[in-house]
């Protein structure tokens, strides 16, 4: 069995052998193998080309190239069908060189994408205005310095352009083309920006002093000279332009100043009189700077009261606080949060608004919607006693006892004050009130 198989294998090594000799001799190439899946995809254009020559060249084989042992009627063999696909799948020659004819085909194609990709800057509009100035002044750089078209040509652009309508005859017949689609208000505005020319220009130097009844008797003598889309609002507008740069015949321009000093910005400045410079009272604009001017110092007044407030959170926050009495202190009325100096011999307590200002604004401690705008009056005597008057609706506890409304009790060093569950400790500065009392006793002995 095993000497069969060996011989088995030998003889199909060898037919392989012939096979492969056999592909050389013919000069066939040896076909890899592939997916049998046919994958459909766009075919670019020198594909489009090849398989077409490739097409063509199969037909004429298979008209002249039948096999003599063959019938017309006779269908194929299934070795003759593998065979035949096999051929199909093989992958195609490299074309020929293409015929002459086809040849001109393809450039026939190619020349309008060009044509079309040259159009891409220079429009309608900007073709018929070249055009009209062109023939208005024979001139391209007086059209290069004059007109205004879409882009910002050169003057070699224009020139190329130009060059291009005269004698290039795709490109002509394109852009005629173009100018024939467009809207006659759209071609009645381009006519109006035509140039003029040197003829036109010399026959409204003539005119001195004109009207629009002159310019108007302008176009009916020389129609022939005038562009047709004239009208004579344009001629005393070009007749104005021409006068505002001195380019009248009756027009004279003053000569520069002869000798060693020229006129500079300076000397003009010098000549100046500034009685004659008044300046416009404007009378609305006085008044908004007025009002702006009004506003901008309510709201610094607003800040300066408001600066002592900031002052105390910035010290309660920190927990850098100053001492506690200085040589103008009388009295500290200190709480958990903040605290306030008494530093005149009348302060006022309660809660601050817009419309109320008043001395130590009670918000600061705590929640005060309890307590009173002017919830009552701390006053310093002569003797050096101080006393709290109550003035608003709750009652205010002094080491716990209650004053009413419209009552007063004398504070001691250390005395706890109490206003809608926001309790304050006053202190009193010792050594001031001494001095106070000492100078009180010294008027009262005179």
């Amino acid at each position: 069995m095993a000497s069969g198989a060996a011989s088995r294998s030998e003889d199909e090594e060898s037919l392989a052998g012939q096979k492969r000799g056999l592909a050389q001799a013919s000069g066939a190439i040896p076909k890899r193998r592939s997916s049998s899946r046919f994958i459909k995809r766009k075919k670019f254009d020198d594909e489009l080309v090849e398989s077409s020559l490739a097409k063509s060249s199969s037909r004429a084989k298979g008209a002249g190239g039948v096999e003599p042992g063959r019938c017309s009627g006779s269908e194929p063999s299934s070795s003759e069908k593998k065979k035949v696909s096999k051929s199909v799948s093989t992958p195609v020659a490299p074309s020929p060189v293409p015929t002459p004819g086809l040849a001109k085909r393809m450039k026939k194609s190619k020349q309008p994408l060009q044509v079309t990709k040259d159009l891409g800057r220079w429009k309608p509009a900007d073709d018929l205005l070249l055009i009209n100035a062109v023939l208005q002044t024979n001139d391209l750089t007086s059209v290069h310095l004059g007109v205004k078209f879409s882009c910002r040509f050169n003057l070699r652009e224009i020139q190329e352009r130009w060059y291009a309508l005269l004698y290039d005859p795709i490109i002509s017949k394109l852009a005629c083309q173009a100018m024939r689609q467009l809207h006659p208000e759209a071609i009645a505005a381009i006519q109006s920006k035509v140039l003029f020319s040197k003829a036109e220009e010399q026959l409204l130097n003539k005119s001195s002093q004109p009207t629009l009844d002159t310019f108007q008797e302008l176009l009916h003598k020389h129609p022939d000279v005038f562009y047709p889309s004239r009208t004579a609002k344009a001629l005393q507008l070009h007749w104005q332009l021409m006068k505002q740069y001195y380019l009248l015949d009756d027009q004279t321009v003053q000569p520069l100043p002869k000798g060693d000093q020229v006129l500079n910005f300076s000397d003009a400045e010098d000549m100046l009189d500034d009685s004659k410079l008044k300046d416009v009272r404007d009378e609305v604009l006085e008044h908004e700077l007025t009002v702006a001017d009004r506003r901008q110092k309510r709201e610094i007044r607003q800040l300066e009261q408001e600066l002592h407030k900031w002052q105390v959170l910035v010290d309660s926050i920190t927990g850098m606080s100053s001492p506690d009495f200085d040589s103008q202190t009388l009295a500290v009325l200190r709480g958990r949060m903040v605290r306030y100096l008494m530093r005149s011999r009348e302060i006022t307590l309660g809660r601050a608004t817009k419309d109320n200002q008043i001395d130590v604004d009670l918000a600061l401690e705590g929640p005060a919607w309890k307590i009173s705008r002017k919830q009552g009056v701390i006053k310093l005597k002569n003797n050096g006693d101080f006393f709290i008057a109550n003035e608003g609706r709750r009652p205010i506890y002094i080491d716990g006892r209650p004053v009413l409304g419209g009552n007063k009790w004398k504070l001691n060093n250390n005395s706890v004050v109490e206003i809608a569950s926001l309790r304050f400790v006053f202190l009193i500065n010792q050594d001031l009130i001494a001095l106070i009392k000492a100078e009180a006793a010294k008027l009262a002995q005179q």
